[in-house]
């Protein structure tokens, strides 16, 4: 249970303009004494949903019903402390928002939360509270779970639901959630994600997703291999994800596919309000609104080549590990090009778990400097809660041999 004398209400800028709030849960269950926050693009009753923009939240009315995932979470025990500030309309993976400000990463000072999901990771870095909601499209939980040093899961696409929740690009949209230790991970798993019966025997390396990310990767990615290697009595073997093509032109088919889905949602409500947005969101925007339905088809197409390839790639029983991001977070001064260039490479990795539609976890890990990374392992469809489960094992197999597990 988060300790909430360690720091101030909001030490970490993570919550919306008058966001925090007291809902409080079921007086028993699972989840009880539990306290969550959740990203603003989840409806809470009677609360406004701003998705990140003060126009958006001029626009819309005040919903009257929740997400099911926070009704959910509510008969679970569990207590809503309040909505966090998101990436506007979750278009981005930095964390910085220009009109609620850029939330703190209590793990790493110096370097931004990630986003989309950004207030969320820093409310629960900071253990303001024991753990939060978040979405992941391109990679806006799995990224700041690594930047933050937090475990988070990118579930199978279409197994929580996404009723109450401003879209981006639903055919990658999925609703999520992050914590700051493994036990309250796999609770709240086991209160939101449905039984598996899956059973790992062999684990593979995603050879090109690796050599996308700096060398800082190479050591936790290792001792996650090695640690499933002794778990199932197997030998890894190292894979291209991507084979014949390349991870970058992955990211180009989900990226062409993603921003014509986005402009047909939101493109006549940008038109119509002409809200503002931070310079490279606004650039993404404009970029998608010259897709044409032409383009979107052909990556549509490829995109669901690349599903079943990946998709057959796991099989039943295979698991697969990756770096969860491509570096470490970027420090909050960085060169915005040199922010880019970091997106860009994180997203030829994110896009597998996208474009396959599989569930992926991420594992904290930090560099022998402190800094937090995440490893990530992803596994069939409807593996979700065996593969939180595996996570956990994994991350307290590495405290046990760092003697921080006793």
């Amino acid at each position: 249970m988060t300790d909430k004398t360690e720091m101030p209400a909001d030490a970490v800028a993570g919550w919306m303009p008058d966001g925090q709030f007291n809902l409080a849960g079921a007086p028993t269950g699972p989840l009880a004494g539990l306290r969550f926050a959740v990203k603003d693009l989840f409806d809470v009753a009677g609360h406004p949903t701003s998705a990140g923009n003060p126009t958006w939240l001029a626009t819309h009315a005040v919903p009257t019903t929740s997400s099911p995932l926070v009704t959910a979470l509510l008969a679970a025990g569990a207590t809503c402390a309040g909505k966090t500030i998101t990436d506007e309309l979750a278009y981005s993976l930095h964390g910085d928002n220009i009109h609620y400000g850029t939330p703190l990463n209590a793990n790493a000072p110096d370097r931004v939360t990630g986003g989309s999901s950004s207030g969320s990771a820093a409310v629960v870095a900071a253990k303001l509270v024991d753990f939060a909601l978040g979405t992941d499209t391109g990679g806006s939980t799995r990224v700041p779970a690594s930047y933050c040093g937090l475990f988070g899961l990118r579930p199978t696409h279409g197994l929580l639901s996404a009723d109450g929740l401003v879209p981006l690009h639903p055919s990658y949209d999925t609703p999520t959630f992050f914590a700051h230790d493994q036990t309250t991970f796999l609770k709240v798993a086991e209160t939101l994600l449905p039984e598996s019966d899956f059973h790992a025997s062999r684990v593979l390396i995603a050879a090109d997703a690796r050599a996308l990310a700096d060398d800082i990767f190479t050591r936790p990615i290792n001792a996650v291999v090695a640690t499933l290697e002794t778990m199932l009595k197997t030998a890894a073997q190292p894979v291209p994800v991507a084979s014949e093509q390349t991870l970058a032109a992955w990211r180009g088919i989900y990226m062409t596919s993603g921003a014509y889905e986005g402009w047909q949602i939101h493109g006549d409500w940008i038109n119509g309000h002409n809200p503002t947005f931070a310079p490279a969101i606004a650039g993404r925007w404009q970029a998608a609104s010259k897709v044409t339905a032409e383009a979107a088809a052909e990556a549509r197409r490829q995109a669901a080549e690349i599903r079943a390839k990946v998709r057959s790639l796991l099989g039943q029983d295979n698991l697969l590990v990756l770096p969860s991001a491509a570096s470490f977070a970027p420090l909050r001064n960085a060169d915005p090009a040199a922010v880019d260039a970091i997106r860009l490479r994180t997203m030829a990795i994110t896009c597998i778990g996208g474009l396959s539609g599989l569930p992926q976890i991420s594992i904290p890990f930090r560099s022998s400097e402190g800094i937090p990374l995440g490893v990530s392992i992803m596994g069939p469809a409807g593996s979700d809660l065996a593969l939180v489960r595996m996570a956990k094992e994994i991350f307290e197999c590495q405290l046990m041999t760092a003697g921080q597990l006793s």
